[in-house]
């Protein structure tokens, strides 16, 4: 494989993408940095197929990443490889508006071969290659230039691994017959939607005890003030104001703007300066939360029930029987909220009572709920079995 040195100028960048463009499949890894922006701050991008592999640097002076883009985004002959990819999607989303697609991201198709459920890039290379990776730059300063050798060889050995390793899981995928077992993930992972951040969905990332209408209406309106305020600082969210206190004020808001210095978490400057009064109109517009919005009391779907809640985690411990005879991760075949919908009753839209994952877990989950399928204890070992009124 041909690794180029660091492109930094568009030309080169242009003609490498002209090339890439007739791949199969391009491996896709970006560098960057968020510890103090809001933003992430990408800081390098890294990119092959089996034939080269190279590192930009978009930082560099008179940088087009045009090229690059169009061809993540706008190009859809081309599969693109990641691995983990969600905060890689994040950064292109960031830029574009739009996400890689068709799209392939080794960490889910490890969970199909039984590899694990969030199993680590390292972990997986090493698994399938029999290469162990040197992770010493992982943690360097990707922002400063000039980024020496050990950085930049160590950016592009993660793209020159991940094209080696997509070929050998897309054969094991196709002798398992699991490689259509992905599309739909692959497609939740692509979908645009992941990633817009609407201010007002804030305030579901922030931890509160309050399940009082009027509490959840102020935090609600804090969260998407602070989310616009940290937008428009490039600040991270903590930076601005910490969780904690966030709650705090949604739960005792204070009178006055006067009242912010007894604040816990916030300085006494913000009893007479700018940001302290956009705070308080944030509060003063703050409504009580529609009951469409409000959360379930114990983080369960509606109308659970306690006795729906046993039966949820009875079809936890199947889920965990069955992928376990499978060999795949359980978190690929169903999520809490399936089991807990199932439990409570539904059954049109589930994706466990769709395709294969009905025949791999959802028939027998099916057959639980409704009483066709018990639990029972075989020489010591926990099995299923088929109950006397089914029979």
């Amino acid at each position: 494989m041909q690794i180029h040195p660091l492109i930094t100028d568009s030309e080169s960048l242009l003609r490498l993408c002209e090339r890439l463009s007739t791949s199969k499949f391009v491996a896709v890894d970006t560098e960057f940095m968020r510890e103090n922006t809001f933003w992430p701050d990408l800081c390098l991008v890294q990119i092959g197929n089996h034939e080269e592999a190279a590192a930009i640097d978009p930082k560099a002076e008179g940088m087009d990443l045009t090229p690059l883009l169009n061809l993540l985004v706008n190009n859809d002959e081309v599969l693109k490889v990641f691995h983990a990819g969600g905060q890689d999607l994040e950064i292109i989303y960031n830029l574009t508006g739009g996400t890689p697609a068709p799209l392939f991201d080794t960490q889910i198709a490890a969970m199909a071969l039984g590899l694990g459920e969030q199993v680590g890039y390292s972990n997986l290379v090493e698994s399938l290659l029999g290469t162990s990776l040197d992770k010493g730059a992982r943690f360097t300063d990707w922002g400063r230039r000039p980024l020496d050798q050990r950085q930049i060889d160590y950016a592009i050995g993660d793209v020159t691994h991940l094209a080696l390793l997509f070929p050998k899981m897309l054969e094991k995928l196709r002798k398992t017959g699991r490689g259509d077992w992905l599309d739909q993930e692959m497609e939740r992972l692509a979908n645009p939607a992941n990633y817009a951040n609407d201010p007002a969905l804030a305030w579901k990332r922030v931890k509160i005890a309050s399940r009082k209408a009027e509490v959840l209406g102020r935090l609600k309106a804090v969260a998407a003030w602070r989310e616009l305020e940290a937008r428009s600082k490039n600040l991270p969210r903590g930076r601005i104001m910490k969780d904690e206190t966030l709650a705090d004020i949604a739960s005792h808001p204070p009178a006055t703007q006067e009242a912010l210095a007894r604040v816990r978490g916030l300085s006494p400057g913000w009893k007479t300066n700018d940001i302290g009064a956009r705070l308080m109109d944030a509060l003063a517009s703050a409504h009580p939360l529609p009951a469409s919005e409000m959360p379930a009391r114990d983080d369960r779907q509606p109308g659970l029930g306690k006795e729906g809640a046993l039966v949820a985690d009875l079809l936890k411990l199947l889920l965990k029987i069955r992928a376990r005879e499978s060999n795949v991760a359980a978190k690929l075949i169903a999520r809490s909220e399936d089991l807990e919908q199932l439990a409570a009753g539904k059954r049109d839209g589930l994706s466990i009572l769709q395709g294969w994952r009905y025949d791999e877990f959802g028939r027998d989950a099916l057959d639980l709920v409704e009483g066709r399928l018990a639990f029972a204890i075989r020489d010591g070992k926990l099995a299923m079995t088929r109950t006397e009124q089914d029979a």
